[in-house]
């Protein structure tokens, strides 16, 4: 049975259809069909590339900001180091080696990656196997009582969403004909709900306030207002139809960051941001760190370097569209790389 002809069945058997979160958690996350099961998305032969696989100073300039939040926050000597959606670790290892210098930093700390794909999983394990002594991995998200640092980038954007109509009607997968289709047009689509993410953003900024520490919160997404239908479908990094061969391709929305910056307010925590990409990366002096390692580098490295930094700082690529927000506990007055 194809992941389709079990949604197709799914669908008769709910009355005549599903919501479309149900319809992306099948498409994502299904055991035996689901897009993030059965392999490796990323890079130039999958079907997106995310930052940290476009250049290592993201993850140097991420690692730098968790650094010296532990530092400012008067190094504390256990602390969780989690991310959200690891990849292949590209970004946790180039955070962890961009800090290993930093003193007590690594001895302090317990990393947990939360992953659900076997196959990531798997490349996460051999990526970095040396990289530090206690690393762990779990399929959700489960913090134990103490400090917390946490990167989640391109990690909401993946999460089901609901859609609504202006009316409250909501969106649904419906069969026409055998045909996976929506029952309603796309420009009908007046607001977009995240639950999974509000819940997992709530539960970080709890953990912040009441047991200190700091999270970075990085995707494609958008502040204020109702940006209406935003679902997307990539395969072989162009666009695809949505309904169309399910479990195939990766089914994302954007993310809506003013509400997730509502709920670490309404949970305790103080919210920094957001701002773009490439303003942070800016402020965090990626700048400086482009032109040390170019001293260091031949021509071609040299362009390397230029055109990576350029993809994730220009507007024209991911800096505008791509959006950072902090969470952070409520007494913290300024942070390095926001205007706060």
């Amino acid at each position: 049975m194809s992941l389709h002809e079990l949604i197709t069945k799914r669908i008769q058997q709910s009355g005549g259809a599903i919501s479309v979160a149900e319809y992306m958690q099948l498409c994502l996350a299904h055991p035996d069909y689901g897009y993030y099961m059965c392999g490796d998305p990323l890079g130039e032969k999958g079907d997106f590339t995310t930052a940290p696989e476009i250049s290592q100073l993201f993850g140097e300039m991420l690692g730098a900001w968790l650094a010296h939040q532990w530092q400012v926050q008067n190094s504390p000597e256990h602390v969780t180091l989690v991310e959200l959606g690891p990849g292949r670790g590209t970004l946790a290892a180039d955070m962890l080696r961009a800090t290993r210098h930093v003193s007590g930093f690594h001895a302090a700390l317990d990393i947990h990656l939360v992953e659900t794909s076997p196959s990531l999983t798997s490349i996460q394990q051999q990526r970095l196997k040396d990289s530090h002594p206690r690393i762990s991995w779990h399929a959700a998200l489960n913090l134990p009582p103490k400090p917390l640092l946490l990167v989640a980038n391109e990690f909401f954007d993946a999460l089901p969403i609901r859609q609504f109509a202006a009316d409250g009607t909501e969106r649904m997968v419906v069969l026409a004909d055998d045909v996976l289709a929506f029952s309603f047009p796309d420009e009908a689509v007046a607001r977009e709900v995240c639950e999974p993410g509000q819940e997992i953003a709530a539960a970080v900024a709890r953990h912040i306030a009441q047991f200190g520490g700091a999270a970075l919160f990085i995707d494609y997404g958008y502040v204020g207002g109702s940006a209406g239908d935003t679902l997307q479908a990539l395969k072989a990094h162009r666009y695809h139809r949505v309904l169309c061969d399910p479990g195939q391709a990766d089914v994302t929305a954007h993310v809506d960051f003013a509400v997730l910056g509502e709920i670490t307010q309404k949970n305790g925590a103080k919210l920094a941001g957001p701002i773009s990409q490439g303003q942070f990366l800016t402020q965090m002096g990626i700048g400086l760190r482009l032109r040390q390692l170019g001293e260091k580098s031949d021509e071609k490295q040299q362009k390397t370097l230029i055109s990576g930094v350029e993809r994730l700082v220009s507007p024209q690529e991911m800096g505008e569209l791509f959006k950072i927000m902090a969470i952070l506990p409520e007494n913290y007055q300024k942070t390095e790389g926001f205007d706060v």
